[in-house]
């Protein structure tokens, strides 16, 4: 199917009340669609000059549907680049399909999933990039997710592999024009500064893929596990991270059984938040296979929130915890410094990188806590705006990119024919065009798309 030979529509805002519903019309017969449907005293679409707006209603055999607002989009000045009529009327979910199914009647097809911005790439006004960041800006979670997908959207990452390209692109084009014309007028290749080219870009993109793990933490969050001692505070840490009670807090040790889970915010960061069971030893089957279980969320956690009590000395389930959390994205939380410390920190610090003191109960030191866990997943520091890899799809060509330089630089030292490197480096760029859509298979296409909502 060609995208851009028939008329779309769609429902463009949430199926759900609201005090405005938008649908969209996009498509070469967009203006006559909606001039079928709206009518204003102040003229039809047709003859409005493009970001225009006229007031009027929606008509349906001479009956008013709903009053609307018409807005114009002339191509290519539009989000798909096509002509785009956008008609914004009361937001009810039953009026606006409604209005949907008179505008299909008038001449449009229902929009496939992700068919608008579909359009706009095809239209040269977002490249795949870009365009996967519009989902990501949909799906946001937290204001570093936001942020790094509108900068996605704004070409962040689309500049800087458009560098690479153009690095790569000279060289490979100074090497095959010595290798086509050795007799020309033509500077013999210095292999020493081609191989210095091409090492820079090799860094570059292995930088950029370094950025995945981040770019997946910011948008999906991270898996984390509360653990510690029973009656340590880890329900109370739990309750005051979710903000509200979301595990039973009580003295008696092995209260929580099971797994608790819930996601949370900390430090811009999204926890997928599991509230274990204490870490002992105990004849209670069902507590001991909570325990189990516990034992195996740290083991698959990418941070643990170590809790202690720091009203007691630590005990062998509190040196097991430390042993567990050596080196890995850990927070030690010496809970109850309400009380008389008796927790010997010295000890603790040999295993932890970051500490925190607080009490859970009265929330007292949760913004030292939050700024811990920020730095322990290493993103307090992530910044969006050089570009970051946000999909596999995307790191998948960067990953491709660099291995093919890097076998390009092995050959040139071992001494190969310039031919074979520029093998290599084509090699390179098509992966890089890959990743930015300019050289893509419908298939790729289609799955990227098929993730879209209706209407975006």
């Amino acid at each position: 199917m060609d995208y851009r030979d028939d008329t779309i529509a769609a429902i463009s805002t949430p199926l759900a009340g609201g005090g405005i519903g938008v649908i969209r019309i996009s498509g070469p017969q967009a203006k006559l669609v909606a001039d079928r449907v709206f009518k204003s005293r102040k003229g039809d679409i047709s003859s409005l000059d493009g970001y225009r707006a006229l007031f009027g209603r929606i008509k349906s055999g001479g009956e008013t549907v709903d009053e609307c607002v018409a807005l114009n989009f002339n191509a290519p000045a539009s989000y798909t680049g096509e002509d785009v009529v956008e008609l914004s009327c009361h937001g009810g979910v039953l009026l606006l399909k409604k209005v949907l199914s008179l505008v299909i009647s008038a001449g449009a097809r229902l929009a496939e999933p992700g068919e608008f911005t579909r359009r706009a790439f095809l239209n040269g006004k977002l490249d795949l990039s870009q365009a996967e960041a519009v989902m990501d800006i949909i799906s946001a979670k937290n204001e570093q997710a936001l942020r790094a997908a509108g900068e996605m959207k704004d070409g962040a990452l689309s500049r800087r592999v458009s560098d690479m390209r153009r690095r790569l692109t000279g060289a490979t084009a100074h090497l095959s024009a010595w290798i086509d014309f050795p007799d020309d007028d033509i500077p013999q290749v210095e292999s020493d500064e081609i191989k210095a080219e091409i090492k820079a870009v090799t860094d570059d993109i292995d930088a950029l893929l370094g950025s995945y793990e981040s770019g997946i933490i910011m948008r999906e969050g991270i898996s984390a596990v509360i653990a510690g001692r029973p009656n340590a505070g880890k329900s109370t840490v739990m309750n005051l991270l979710a903000g509200r009670e979301r595990s039973i807090v009580t003295d008696i040790e092995g209260t929580t059984r099971d797994i608790i889970e819930e996601s949370v915010m900390a430090g811009g960061v999204m926890l997928r938040l599991s509230d274990t069971a204490g870490l002992r030893d105990t004849k209670d089957t069902v507590e001991r296979l909570g325990v189990e279980r516990t034992r195996e969320s740290i083991e698959n956690a990418g941070l643990i929130l170590a809790v202690f009590d720091g009203s007691k000395e630590l005990c062998a389930e509190d040196m097991e915890l430390c042993r567990i959390c050596m080196g890995r994205p850990a927070v030690a939380v010496i809970n109850k410094d309400d009380l008389e410390k008796r927790t010997d920190e010295e000890y603790i610090d040999k295993y932890f990188r970051h500490r925190v003191n607080m009490c859970a109960k009265s929330g007292e030191g949760l913004d030292r806590l939050f700024r811990a866990v920020a730095e322990a997943v290493d993103y307090a520091d992530i910044d969006a705006s050089g570009g970051m890899l946000a999909t596999g799809r995307q790191r998948d060509c960067a990953a491709r990119a660099g291995a093919s330089l890097r076998q390009a630089l092995s050959e040139m030292e071992s001494g190969q024919t310039p031919d074979i490197v520029c093998v290599l480096l084509d090699e390179a760029l098509s992966a890089l065009l890959e990743l930015s859509g300019e050289l893509v298979t419908d298939t790729v296409v289609d799955e990227i798309f098929s993730k879209f909502c209706i209407g975006k």
